[in-house]
Parts: structure tokens; C-alpha cells; sequence
């Protein structure tokens, strides 16, 4: 089982989580999609493909590109196609908690 949160309202939670590369990524039927918000920054991972990027939102506190998807990822990435990770780091701008 694994939460995501940001001050004590839940992001994401599943006990069907993907652990990539030291990170959980949420299927997404278990994110509350009200507290995301897409923007247009973008990375490509090698391997995994490009990657889409959301802005976590609790109570007007915002913590830009705080979670991830890949939408359409590389075959050797499939598994986690449309599922979410969040950064765990962003204690400047407050973090998302992660607990597994």
C-alpha cells in the first residue's frame, strides 16, 4: 500500500503501485485528479519516453511539476503507461509525502 499526500489531503492511494526506480507510480484510478493540474513542462527519459508533468495544488499552495506520467512511453516502459509518481524533494516549496 502506498499514499501520496500533501498537507494531510490524499493525492493518490494504492496498494497497486508500480516501484520504478525508486519511485511509486499510482495507477490512475487512485489519484484524486482535482488536486493536479497539467502544465507544459516536459522531460524524455531514454528508456521510458516523454514524460507530462502536473502541478500539485492543496489549499491555493501550489508545488510546480510535483508528479509525472508518461502517456505514452516506450515499450519497455509499458506497465507504467498513465500511471503518476510525485517528486518526493520539493521542501522550498513544500513536498508531497510519500508513505509505503
Amino acid at each position: 500500500m502506498a499514499k501520496a499526500s500533501r498537507d494531510g489531503v490524499v493525492l493518490a492511494d494504492s496498494s497497486d503501485t508500480i516501484f520504478l526506480e525508486g519511485n511509486n507510480y499510482f495507477p490512475p484510478g487512485s489519484i484524486n485528479w482535482d488536486h493536479l493540474h497539467e502544465n507544459k513542462h516536459r522531460t524524455t527519459c531514454p528508456w521510458k519516453g516523454m514524460a507530462t508533468y502536473y502541478d500539485v495544488e492543496v489549499d491555493g499552495k501550489v508545488i510546480k511539476n510535483a508528479g509525472w506520467t508518461y502517456r505514452t512511453p516506450n515499450d519497455a516502459a509499458q506497465p507504467i503507461k498513465d500511471h503518476v509518481a510525485f517528486y518526493r524533494r520539493f521542501a522550498i516549496f513544500g513536498k508531497v509525502t510519500i508513505e509505503d
